[in-house]
C-alpha cells in the first residue's frame, strides 16, 4: 500500500491527537510531583538551548560560524553581566552588524 502525502497528514495529526488525548489519562499526582516540575523546566531550557544554537550556527544543512555566534556570544557576556535584556539586544545586534561590515571588507 503507498501512502501518499495527505495519508502522512492525516496519520500525523490522528497521532498528536491520540497524544494529546493520551496526557488526560495521566494522573494529576504525577504531573503535580515536584521531580516531574523539574523534568519539565529542564526540558524547557534544553528545548531553548537547541533551538538558540541551530539558529545560531545552521545554515540549511551545514554549519558555519559567521556573525550571528559573535552577537550571541557578545549577548551572552551581557546577560551574564546582569545587563539590561534590551541593552542586551541591542549589543547582540551591534556586534552582528559590526562583525558581518568587518568581514566585507
Amino acid at each position: 500500500m503507498s501512502m501518499d502525502l495527505w495519508h502522512w497528514i492525516v496519520l500525523a495529526s490522528v497521532c498528536a491527537f491520540a497524544l494529546k488525548l493520551a496526557g488526560y489519562a495521566v494522573p494529576a499526582r504525577w504531573l503535580q510531583s515536584p521531580k516531574m516540575a523539574h523534568v519539565a523546566a529542564s526540558m524547557t531550557v534544553a528545548l531553548l538551548a537547541a533551538l538558540t544554537v541551530m539558529n545560531t550556527l545552521a545554515h540549511g544543512t551545514s554549519l558555519v560560524v559567521d556573525a550571528r555566534l559573535v552577537a550571541l556570544l557578545v549577548a551572552g557576556l551581557a546577560l551574564w553581566l546582569r545587563a539590561p535584556f534590551l541593552l542586551v539586544v541591542v549589543l547582540g545586534a551591534v556586534s552582528a552588524a559590526i562583525t558581518r561590515w568587518l568581514m566585507q571588507g
